[in-house]
């Protein structure tokens, strides 16, 4: 028996993925579709008769005249005019049985293709619970297709979903032609939709709805916000607090691993390559796994929930004045976390030109890695002093490098908003969900797809990085009569003493030039280099933070604080930033772009700020 390649199609929050998963389970892959980020997954699965089936996850659309790259990709694949994608054999439309007057329309549009369909009635069992009845005959006869009902997210929901796999592929509907649907096309099926809704579905008596009374005070203009503000705050703490055992044990994993090669490999350069370098370049990389796992799994609850448009909605007319969107919330969000599941997370964003305002000014969030080096340079020059109650000074100086990082990045999608020659505002257009639980199973698969997409394609460009630099640390070695630390003597020590003079005007000296190499890595690696050139090499981050402390202290100026302070406020100083920007944006040209625009930003807020404090005496 040949293969039958089947497309799932339908509008997002249809449970259109939960029952992609529940038919295929492990048995999938993710990738993205051949030239553009949108992501593609693809699964395999056998009825009981035999019959081979691969499955394809289209893009949620709300309409196939497209307006955002999913739904020009799902429009695309439909009429087999994707490269490297064939037109499928068989069309499962998904819908949920909830919300149908809005989702017999995209059934519609589906059905023109011309292309053998069966219509998928999932949350079945919660439109019978709220009472509204549906012809499923009826509805089959008018439609001209199979017409079966579903619940993906229990294990014998997918029976009759399953049978119409099995059973003879249904004929095709009369093609309308290969050109795009107009306008007319759209009205067309906005009436069948209409048409077919009061015929064959029967909704109940007008009563108040649980949904209803959830969203007077969800969507309520204060008490949402006030709500919304409530629940940011608790899933920050549980990103910080939940991650740090979970990375603490990766470092130490790691760090055995590295002290376990290094211990039975010769001194020389391929034990540090292999210890130095490829382990903790991996562990460098997954000790962030963590926190990108809790925030998803966040993330992907208050999706499932129904929540996360609401929270979009409520922010979307602030963030339109800055020239953003209420889809950019939730990836601004992440990269508080870190940026590079903030950045991952604008493919929720359907407009391309908001999408790449949104990566541009994920960076400026201020993220955890730039904890350390705020921790050690406001210990060490802001002094313990309590202005008001619990809140003292240093204190209030990191709220406003985190405040800082905010507001820059709302003053610079609002340069974006003018520089760029389409100025018109996109309206936010979304659908509101019913509120319902999240599958435990799904939400499993979402984060097991989002940590292999992290390691796959963050993973390797970073470790690569990282061998780079340990390279450039580790050669030329010193000569044998060296009276400087082994440090001075490398390319990147070196280059180093070169780029002072470029940081003259920020008042950074020859130290901080060599610790921003490695630093590249990751900007937490700041502290720990400025360690090894203090020659404290090997201590831990606090204990480095410790001793560092009265030395900076006393060798740097508090205008050169305050400046490396601001530099870190905008400088992508992270390969992962920079490998995540080039992934998503499918190009070198907007990831040089994000690059030299960043450094921009951090070189003439650094030299400002060192020039004036400099001129008000701060030395």
């Amino acid at each position: 028996m040949s293969e039958l390649r089947v497309a799932l199609a339908g509008m997002p929050n249809c449970g259109k993925t939960a029952l992609f998963n529940r038919l295929t389970g492990s048995r999938q892959k993710v990738a993205n579709y051949a030239g553009v980020t949108v992501e593609r997954k693809e699964g395999q699965l056998t009825t009981s008769q035999g019959r081979r089936i691969r499955l394809l996850d289209l893009p949620g659309a709300y309409s196939l005249v497209p307006a955002s790259l999913d739904e020009a990709v799902t429009r695309d694949v439909l009429r087999g005019f994707y490269p490297g994608e064939p037109r499928p054999d068989l069309i499962l439309c998904v819908v949920d049985s909830t919300n149908l007057q809005m989702h017999l329309r995209l059934v519609a549009e589906v059905l023109a293709q011309g292309l053998p369909t069966v219509l998928v009635l999932n949350m079945h069992d919660a439109a019978s619970k709220a009472g509204i009845q549906i012809d499923t005959n009826g509805l089959s006869a008018a439609l001209g297709i199979p017409v079966v009902t579903s619940v993906a997210v229990r294990n014998d929901g997918v029976q009759q979903v399953l049978a119409q796999l099995d059973a003879p592929v249904p004929s095709a509907m009369p093609t309308r032609g290969d050109t795009p649907m107009e306008g007319a096309d759209i009205e067309s099926a906005t009436v069948l939709a209409s048409n077919w809704f009061g015929r064959f579905v029967r909704m109940p008596s007008q009563r108040e709805r649980l949904d209803d009374r959830l969203d007077a005070w969800l969507l309520h203009p204060i008490v949402g916000l006030l709500t919304l503000m409530v629940l940011m705050f608790f899933m920050f703490q549980a990103v910080y607090a939940w991650a740090t055992p979970m990375m603490d044990g990766i470092e130490s994993l790691f760090g055995s691993l590295g002290e376990f090669i290094g211990s039975q490999l010769p001194a020389g350069p391929l034990r540090s390559l292999i210890a130095d370098g490829i382990i903790a370049g991996a562990g460098g990389v997954l000790v962030f796994l963590p926190q990108i796992l809790i925030l998803f799994a966040f993330i992907l609850v208050l999706e499932e929930s129904g929540y996360l448009p609401r929270a979009a909605f409520l922010l979307d007319r602030l963030m339109g004045a800055a020239g953003l969107s209420g889809r950019s919330f939730i990836p601004l969000l992440s990269s508080f976390a870190c940026a590079v599941p903030g950045i991952m997370a604008t493919r929720s964003i359907p407009d391309p030109r908001d999408r790449f305002a949104t990566i541009l000014v994920a960076p400026l969030m201020t993220c955890s890695a730039r904890l350390p080096v705020y921790t050690l340079l406001i210990g060490a020059f802001i002094p313990k002093r309590d202005i008001w109650g619990p809140v003292n000074l240093q204190g209030l100086v990191l709220f406003g490098l985190y405040f800082a990082g905010i507001f820059s990045a709302l003053i610079v999608s609002w340069f974006l908003k003018k520089w760029r020659r389409d100025r018109a505002e996109h309206a936010l257009i979304l659908e509101l969900p019913a509120y319902r639980w999240p599958n435990l199973r799904d939400l499993l698969i979402g984060l097991w797809e989002r940590a292999m997409i992290f390691i796959k394609r963050v993973g390797g460009i970073i470790l690569a990085m990282t061998v780079l630099l340990w390279f450039l640390l580790t050669f030329p070695g010193p000569p044998a009569n060296a009276t400087l630390p082994a440090i001075d003597y490398s390319f990147a020590g070196q280059l180093g003493h070169w780029l002072q003079h470029l940081f003259a005007p920020l008042g950074f000296n020859w130290q901080i030039a060599i610790a921003l190499i490695p630093g590249m890595a990751a900007r937490e690696v700041m502290v720990s280099s400025l360690g090894t050139i203090y020659s404290m090499a090997g201590a831990d981050d606090d204990s480095t933070i410790r001793l560092l402390t009265p030395i900076i202290s006393e060798q740097w100026s508090l205008a050169t604080a305050l400046s490396l302070l601001v530099w870190y406020i905008y400088a992508p100083q992270c390969i992962s930033t920079l490998a995540t920007i080039k992934r998503e944006t499918h190009s070198w040209r907007k990831m040089f772009a994000a690059t030299v625009y960043l450094f921009a930003l951090a070189y003439g807020a650094s030299m400002v700020t060192f020039q004036v404090a400099k001129a008000l005496g701060w030395n």
